[in-house]
């Protein structure tokens, strides 16, 4: 058995601590729902070109600490189709308007950040997936002609024209030895944002995926209905897309994001055979509380007990303060300040699922009145892992297969057996 602890003030330490007297039962279940893909991150520029201003050792530290097995052991992580909002400035991989064919489409501008840091993540995790999804088109194919709010103009020859664009992507991702697994056609397609992004309502997508995109990239790539974010659509916009036959049939799965953890139960459990992620958890104000430390822990529990088959975070690295280039703050695993990083908060409670949490285990069922802290796994192994906060303000004793285990105030504790 091994026992590993983090408090706000004692981070990663082995504990011992044991009760004489019995606590609340967490009694650990059979196996559920399907074998995980397992964790990761997105790759984007701000981000990127943080690690990047380090010097080579420390760079290498991170990268060792995010993707190989010694470290968080990230192997299912997010690409982004162009800009997002965590890019250095607004840009597509063809800004030539009217080129329905994509004679200009070019990645070169991956090539100073992205493609190099995805390179550096393989070397270190050899069976690598990855998936990705736009946060816009091109501005020329949209209504208004901005990155950031409107929509995609739902003519044929723009359609088509975009379905290209996108298969282009995965063409020249995978020149780079870069398979992309699956495509989300939109990031987060109900919302109209101030960063890079594009609206679409149920029909549209419907439209565009059973019309264009699945005969585009169907045989590059699976398609998966998402992101989305909000948990109050369900019926009225994914629900309503999987009523077409050839998207039921085609697509691999769905993408949900931020609190929705509710539609990844309901889609779960209207389509058994398809597959859900939880594709970015809550991002935080940059100010990297171990509140809100806390808060991710039950986004990635919740996600896990609802269906997801992974749990991806949003920013591995940011510099100090997390500002975005469209004006707000948000958290990350990794800051950067004065040629060096610290760990923030999130950084352990991520690292207390991936650590201990391999590619291909099943979540176990749980029961007692710690349930809703815990989040149980069964690797490939044998090896059963519990994560367990304690997210009160005093110790708590839980009681865990005949052994008390005394846990600290505001804690994450991984427990292996």
């Amino acid at each position: 058995m091994k026992w590993i602890s983090t408090t706000e003030n004692e981070k990663w330490t082995e504990a011992n601590s044991f009760s004489a007297e019995k606590g609340e039962e967490l009694k650990i279940k059979e196996p559920f729902g399907k074998e995980i893909y397992g964790f990761g991150a997105c790759f984007n520029e701000i981000g990127m070109k943080a690690i990047y201003s380090l010097p080579e050792d420390k760079q290498n530290e991170i990268f060792d600490d995010l993707f190989s097995d010694e470290g968080f052991g990230f192997c299912y992580n997010r690409i982004s189709v162009a800009a997002n909002d965590f890019a250095e400035d607004w840009y597509s991989y063809n800004d030539t308007k009217g080129d329905y064919e994509m004679n200009n489409f070019s990645i070169d501008r991956d090539r100073k950040y992205i493609i190099p840091a995805i390179k550096q993540a393989q070397k270190r995790c050899a069976d690598m997936m990855f998936f990705a999804s736009p946060w816009s088109p091109p501005t020329w194919m949209k209504y208004p002609q901005a990155c950031n709010y409107g929509r995609l103009i739902q003519t044929d020859e723009n359609l088509k024209g975009y379905a290209i664009y996108l298969r282009k992507f995965i063409e020249e991702y995978a020149k780079e030895g870069i398979k992309i697994s699956h495509l989300h056609p939109q990031n987060e397609f109900l919302c109209d944002h101030k960063f890079p992004s594009c609206q679409y309502s149920a029909d549209e997508m419907e439209n565009f995926i059973a019309n264009y995109l699945i005969d585009e990239i169907g045989d590059l790539c699976e398609i998966w209905l998402g992101t989305n974010c909000w948990s109050d659509n369900y019926t009225k916009i994914f629900n309503t897309i999987m009523q077409n036959e050839k998207i039921r049939k085609s697509i691999g799965g769905a993408g949900f994001q931020w609190s929705a953890t509710n539609e990844i139960q309901m889609f779960i459990e209207d389509y058994p055979q398809k597959n859900a992620v939880h594709t970015e958890c809550e991002c935080g104000d940059g100010n990297n509380t171990w509140e809100h430390a806390m808060h991710v822990f039950d986004l990635y529990r919740r996600s896990f007990k609802a269906g997801a088959r992974a749990n991806v975070y949003w920013n591995m690295v940011l510099n100090e303060g997390g500002l975005s280039t469209w004006g707000w703050h948000q958290n990350s695993l990794f800051t950067i300040k004065d040629k060096n990083f610290e760990k923030t908060p999130e950084y352990y409670c991520v690292k207390h699922f991936s650590h201990f949490v391999k590619k291909g285990a099943v979540m176990l069922k749980t029961q007692g009145p710690h349930s809703t802290c815990s989040a149980v796994f069964k690797n490939t192994d044998g090896s059963v892992v519990a994560i367990i906060a304690n997210p009160y303000k005093k110790e708590k004793v839980l009681t865990i297969q005949d052994k008390n285990f005394i846990l600290k105030p505001m804690s994450f504790n991984t427990i292996s057996f």
